[in-house]
């Protein structure tokens, strides 16, 4: 279709004076609005009011200015249609043939430090999304842009073919609602947690691409990656890479894994991922000793695991890690001379993410076929656990300090799961078990000799006690799991026998 007439409302102005001035150029009569039209005017690209064509004022600071015939039914008039052309001429109505609107600020607002909820109603743009959907409706006449890396595209088909091919305005149509629906969903999640509705009727978000991938979790599946609008700083989707080629898929499910786990921890601590769970994590007075451990718990396991540290990366830690191969390191930053031993590896991803900026995690969402599941995240602590010790034996100092590392760390496991804990490292990891012994005996395995003196952490209740009979002949020493169970009774016997120390929490962490 040609362009004779295009209306232009931008509240993002990038590349807008260039691309109206090459439209004027044409002879293309440009109509515009408010801080567009005063933008052109002064650029001398010459512009027609909006109210010169509805022969109404802008009225109520703007509010009402774009919601009227004479712009809508030049927008939505069927062209061949003679009976909308008869409406057309019997009512003075011209055609409109390219429509550019980008929408009032609505997210920048609200992501603005103590956004007011007047400022965020304010910035709920009515007009603009009107005139996208009528033009994108009548796309078989229209041409609708809403990006302004799209003005390229709609300038170069005018120059090659004086027109825009019905292929283009299709694809511009199905952006177009795309943008529509996503301002839409960002406005009705915003007001949604305004008025704390926790599970509506209908569940609407948006999430923004931030690149396609080579592949997903493995190379015959296509996938790209898409990040939530205004979600927690702490995530892999806002991390700044420093160095190493693109994430893939399953880096990217690896690293958020890792982040996690490691957030659970106020003292220096290193979290290794393998496959969504953590193959060691280790505590110290500092990272280098924190690696020192995570390594030391699974140094078979850690080779390409993915590494997430909650203080800045150290020279000494770096050449440490060096010796290794890793996919990542994900940090709250690195030292210049970390940086310097790390980037001579060519393809290790090294990250940052501001570990200051913690935020609230919210909900989790999980596809299943035809649906999806929502829950809140789990961000339940020991501290707010109901914490009782059921057997005649009550933890030690040290025993208390792995209790609580295994609960830390059990929690971020496949169920059903079992970790082992002492000195400031995890020693056994049992994962994704079809019975809980089944994962004791996983985990007990793989701390060998350092079982002994440890502390075990369920991720739910034992159903029977063939779990605590089977810690005891490992030399553990202390329990930590939810309790609940209508054998309780029988596990706490079986621990008193052996004098082993376990506590309740009352709070399960199943994972799936």
């Amino acid at each position: 279709m040609s362009i004779q007439r295009a209306l232009i409302s931008v509240s993002d102005k990038e590349g807008l004076l260039p691309f109206a001035k090459a439209l004027a150029e044409r002879g293309v009569e440009i109509i515009s609005t408010g801080g567009t039209s005063k933008a052109l005017l002064e650029a001398g690209i010459p512009v027609t009011g909006i109210s010169d064509v509805t022969g109404f004022p802008e009225i109520m600071d703007g509010r009402v200015k774009t919601l009227h015939p004479m712009i809508h039914g030049g927008l939505l008039a069927v062209r061949d249609n003679e009976s909308h052309r008869t409406q057309m001429e019997e009512n003075g109505i011209k055609p409109i043939d390219l429509v550019v609107v980008n929408l009032y600020p609505f997210k920048q607002t609200i992501a603005k430090e103590n956004a007011a909820f007047s400022d965020a109603i304010e910035n709920i743009d009515i007009g603009g999304p009107s005139m996208l959907r009528s033009a994108a409706k009548n796309h078989a006449y229209v041409t609708v842009v809403v990006d302004p890396k799209d003005y390229g595209l709609v300038l170069d088909e005018l120059q090659q073919h004086q027109a825009v091919s019905v292929e283009t305005r299709r694809r511009l149509a199905a952006k177009t609602f795309r943008h529509t629906a996503a301002y839409d969903a960002l406005i009705a999640e915003y007001l949604t947690q305004q008025v704390e509705e926790e599970h509506p009727e209908s569940y609407t978000v948006t999430f923004e691409k931030k690149q396609d991938l080579r592949y997903g979790e493995n190379p015959h599946q296509k996938a790209a990656f898409y990040s939530k609008p205004l979600g927690p700083v702490l995530s892999v989707a806002n991390a700044q890479q420093l160095h190493g080629k693109e994430l893939s898929y399953n880096n990217i499910n690896d690293a958020d894994a890792a982040l996690a786990i490691v957030r659970e921890f106020i003292d220096p601590a290193v979290v290794a991922v393998k496959h969504m769970n953590p193959c060691g994590v280790g505590t110290g007075r500092d990272v280098a000793e924190a690696f020192k451990r995570a390594y030391e718990a699974d140094p078979v396991s850690i080779f390409g695991g993915i590494i997430a540290s909650n203080v800045e990366i150290d020279k000494p830690t770096a050449e440490k890690m060096s010796e290794i191969f890793l996919e990542i390191v994900i940090a709250p930053s690195f030292s210049e001379e970390a940086l310097a031993v790390l980037t001579q590896k060519k393809n290790i991803r090294l990250m940052i993410v501001p570990f200051e900026k913690h935020g609230v995690i919210g909900k989790k969402i999980t596809t299943i076929a035809g649906g999806m599941l929502v829950q809140d995240e789990d961000a339940f602590g020991l501290d707010e656990a109901n914490v009782s010790v059921p057997t005649k034996r009550q933890p030690t100092e040290k025993e208390w300090a792995d209790l609580k590392l295994a609960w830390k760390v059990v929690k971020h496991v496949k169920s059903n799961a079992i970790v082992l804990a002492r000195d400031e490292m995890t020693v056994g990891v049992g994962a994704g078990q079809m019975n809980r012994v089944g994962a004791a005996k996983i985990a007990i395995e793989q701390a060998g000799e350092l079982a002994k003196g440890s502390a075990l952490g369920s991720d739910a209740f034992f159903p029977m006690d063939d779990t605590v009979e089977a810690a005891a002949k490992a030399g553990i020493t202390a329990i930590i799991q939810p309790g609940g169970s209508v054998r309780d009774e029988d596990s706490i016997k079986k621990a008193d026998e052996y004098g082993i120390a376990m506590v309740f929490t009352g709070v399960r962490h199943f994972k799936h």
